[in-house]
């Protein structure tokens, strides 16, 4: 019962994640680094900061929690985390949310999952090691079956056709940049890792299981804001969009903040349900270690029902709508395999 009550958790967190690239469409007047560094202070700072504050011992403060041995590597990885997450969005400024999302977190899966399984000396080819790698194919090949769904929509569309669908659709840049997005992004879990004498000692002060990994993952965050914030300050001064927060009237400036808020809180969910549905995993090793490609399994599945939904598939071909449901049906087998073999 805790395994289910522990993916489900997570499901739900990644259904936020999914839902959080919609309200991009509601924001108005605004570059995309004005947008993407506003949702940033929502997801990276500010819902982290009301988290951690959950998961900080009686009698002590947050700062005290951070003076632990691996906080300072947990800030480096989420800077390189950042990399990822700023590639992250031009996936879907080049692919849409559906292909964007697929090809970056399926990539995402693979090397969030393996890197600190390698790092912490598991052999891959043994025991429960190779039930790990084995999981981590399945995911690949259902990344690269959706993938192939996309080169697929890509040759039956007219260039106005992707336009419709994708403003900026460039497959070939978009693919390059999805995986590099998917690859730095993996670096979030290694910073869940190195942080995890942080989370250790807020066990140890008294904080719930359930809460106490949540200081960790603003760690990261903070790594990863830093980075996105240099990336849209350099931009907002080379494309002279900075004036964009001040030059909107109250209205549009008030929409804009909101559905930032929105997509902060939304991609947040993720990590949050994460970390909580993790804590009812702790008795199945397997499923723990694995929990990072279950979490963006989830988020290609539910990305691209999202991508159904805005017609991004809008005119594709019926064979390409059903090489990517099957593509869907062997990222879901991937979780059911390692689930099973419990």
């Amino acid at each position: 019962m805790n395994i289910f009550i522990g993916l489900l958790i997570i499901a739900v967190g990644s259904f936020g994640q999914s839902s959080s690239y919609v309200p991009i469409r509601k924001v108005k007047d605004w570059s995309w680094e004005s947008f993407w560094l506003t949702q940033g202070i929502f997801a990276w700072l500010i819902f982290p900061l009301l988290g951690a504050l959950l998961a900080i011992p009686e009698g002590s403060n947050l700062f005290e929690l951070w003076n632990r041995e691996g906080a300072g590597m947990a800030i480096f990885y989420g800077m390189l985390w950042g990399i990822g997450g700023l590639t992250f969005g031009l996936s879907m400024r080049y692919l849409g949310v559906a292909l964007g999302q697929s090809l970056a977190l399926g990539t995402c899966a693979a090397f969030g999952t393996l890197f600190p399984a390698i790092l912490a000396g598991r052999n891959l080819f043994h025991g429960e090691g190779l039930l790990l790698l084995i999981g981590v194919c399945i995911t690949i090949a259902g990344i690269a079956i959706i993938g192939y769904a996309g080169s697929l929509r890509s040759k039956n569309m007219s260039e106005e056709e992707r336009k419709a669908a994708v403003k900026e659709f460039a497959l070939t840049k978009g693919l390059l940049v999805a995986l590099l997005a998917g690859v730095m992004s993996a670096c979030f879990a290694l910073g869940l890792d190195a942080g995890a004498s942080v989370k250790e000692a807020a066990l140890e002060g008294g904080v719930k299981p359930l809460l106490a990994g949540l200081p960790v993952i603003m760690l990261v965050t903070i790594g990863g804001f830093i980075t996105n914030a240099c990336f849209c300050i350099q931009q907002n001064i080379k494309n002279k969009t900075g004036k964009d927060y001040f030059s909107v009237s109250s209205g549009v400036l008030t929409n804009n903040l909101l559905f930032c808020a929105l997509a902060g809180v939304l991609w947040y969910s993720q990590f949050f349900g994460l970390e909580v549905g993790k804590s009812f995993l702790t008795g199945n090793a397997m499923l723990l270690a694995f929990s990072w490609s279950i979490l963006m399994s989830l988020n290609v599945i539910f990305s691209n029902v999202w991508g159904i939904l805005l017609k991004e598939w809008k005119g594709a071909a019926p064979k390409t709508i059903i090489v990517l449901i099957f593509g869907l049906l062997v990222l879901i087998a991937s979780i059911i395999v390692v689930a099973v073999a419990q």
